[in-house]
């Protein structure tokens, strides 16, 4: 059986464009006719329509499969390197004094929480 890469038309038409290269093609106009923002909206509103549908658990469900499904995969080092990564970016983006900043406003915000209780 074929693969999606592989399928033609369903004339046959040796000529004919992939599945996936037709999709791409059709995505594209989309973006270009409605633009970017267009996937966005309808992104928000097919998220919205699922959590209603499914309640909000559902996405902590799929987000905690997809997780232990990514350390199966990569293994726990995983998330350590692309950690790693994610702070060198945000240092050498915002700066080493960066850390401190938001070290503060941690602090004191939970030390406001704190103090209600």
């Amino acid at each position: 059986m074929p693969t999606t890469k592989s399928r033609r038309s369903a004339a046959g038409d040796p000529g004919g464009m992939s599945v996936s290269e037709a999709g791409r093609r059709g995505g594209n106009a989309v973006k270009r006719k409605y633009g970017r923002e267009y996937y966005s909206e309808i992104g928000r509103k097919g998220g919205a329509a699922i959590a209603k549908e499914r309640g909000p658990s559902y996405y902590s469900e799929i987000g905690k499969k997809g997780g232990e499904m990514v350390k199966r995969n990569q293994g726990a080092e995983f998330y350590s390197e692309i950690g790693r990564k994610g702070g060198e970016a945000l240092r050498s983006k915002h700066g080493p004094e960066y850390y401190s900043r938001i070290g503060k406003k941690g602090g004191a915000s939970r030390a406001r929480g704190s103090k209600s209780t």
